[in-house]
This record gives structure tokens, sequence and C-alpha cells, in this order.
């Protein structure tokens, strides 16, 4: 494929362009470390470095998402850093993602993005917001609700706030307990992350274990 995309593109915010373009620039990128999103003609490269705290808090979210789904005998599949592809419309790689509930069929292990045609949106959406937080909260947040997800956080890796917001009928309403994780209280997700600033993660997970039993 012979790309028109210009030479010295514009990163870290979102600049209008054609499939094709962005197909040949996500495939063979510049940056290794680049992520890469597409949706209505536009696109947006980010190759922001990405610090500790970007990094911590993924872990805990991860851990929070999983311990809960395995207390509550949920069933789920996550995945970090992993582009979601809608052929020709769209793509996204958000920090995190998870399928959740009992109908998803797991994807395999590939280098290629996951094919949303074939698997559908992940359930759940996880963005980290060191840089970002203005897009996660804006055009990531109308991309996901067309791509189909259906529950979205954002976290803001400065003050730990999570915003939440369950996706239905084409647009999101901001919620403060998890519907796709059900009974899943948002202050819960805060507070592991507050306290990751202190603690150990086996510290965490403790504390986690017995606020789910409870």
């Amino acid at each position: 494929m012979v790309s028109t995309a210009p030479k010295n593109i514009t990163t870290d915010s979102w600049v209008q362009a054609t499939w094709p373009d962005f197909l040949a620039l996500a495939t063979n990128p510049s940056d290794p470390k680049a992520r890469f999103y597409y949706d209505n003609h536009a696109m947006r490269i980010e190759t922001m470095p990405i610090g500790s705290g970007h990094g911590q808090d993924n872990t805990i979210l991860t851990l929070v998402v999983t311990l809960y789904g395995a207390m509550k005998n949920i069933r789920l599949k996550g995945f970090t850093n992993t582009s979601f592809r809608q052929t020709g419309v769209r793509e996204c790689q958000p920090d995190l993602a998870f399928y959740v509930g009992n109908d998803f069929q797991i994807p395999p292990k590939t280098s290629q993005p996951v094919a949303v045609s074939e698997f559908g949106a992940p359930n759940l959406v996880i963005e980290v917001a060191a840089t970002t937080l203005n897009d996660d909260l804006g055009r990531k947040r109308l991309l996901y609700e067309r791509l189909g997800v259906q529950e979205y956080w954002v976290v803001e890796v400065e003050s730990g706030e999570v915003t939440a917001f369950t996706v239905w009928d084409g647009g999101s309403r901001q919620i403060y307990i998890s519907q796709i994780l059900p009974e899943l209280a948002i202050t819960i997700v805060e507070q592991a992350l507050k306290q990751s600033q202190t603690d150990d993660d086996s510290m965490i997970h403790r504390w986690l274990l017995q606020t789910f039993q409870g």
C-alpha cells in the first residue's frame, strides 16, 4: 500500500485523515510506543511518554476489576494497550479493556488488532489520563460511544479521581456504581488508587479482598 499521508504528521492531537492513511501509519509506526485512534474521518497518534503514575494506576485498576470478577463469579477477559478495530470506520487503543459476561468469545492471541466486527466491542474500557484528560473525557468518549462500549472509565492520575460513564442509545451519562460490574462503587476504585500512593500492591490486594467479601 502506498500512503498519501503527510510525512510530518501532527501527533498528540486529532487531525483529518482517510482510513488508508491511518492504516498505513498504524501498521508501520515510526515510533513503536505510539498509540493510535481513528474516528469520524480523523486520527490521533499519541507519542507522549508514559510515567510511573500511569503504569501504577494501570496495575491497580487491573487488580480491582479482575479480583472483583473472581470474587463475584463474573466472567471477564482483560486486555492492556490493545487495539480494537472496526475496519474502515474507527480504531482505538485504550489503556485497559475488558469483555465481561457469559456471552463473549475470547479473541485469539495474534499480532493483529481485535476485530470488533467478529468479537464485538469490549464491555468496559478504561483510559488513564496523565496528560490527555480533556481528550479522554471528550472526543475519545464519543469514539467509545460509537464503538458500542457499554461502560467507560476515565482515571485522572494526579487526583486519583475516576469519572465513570454508562453508554446506551448512542449517548452516555455519569454513574457512581458500575453497571457492568454490578454493585462495585466507583469510590472503592478511587480508594484503591489513593492507597497505592503509600501501600504496596499486596496490601491493596488484601484490603480489596476484605472489602469485596464484606
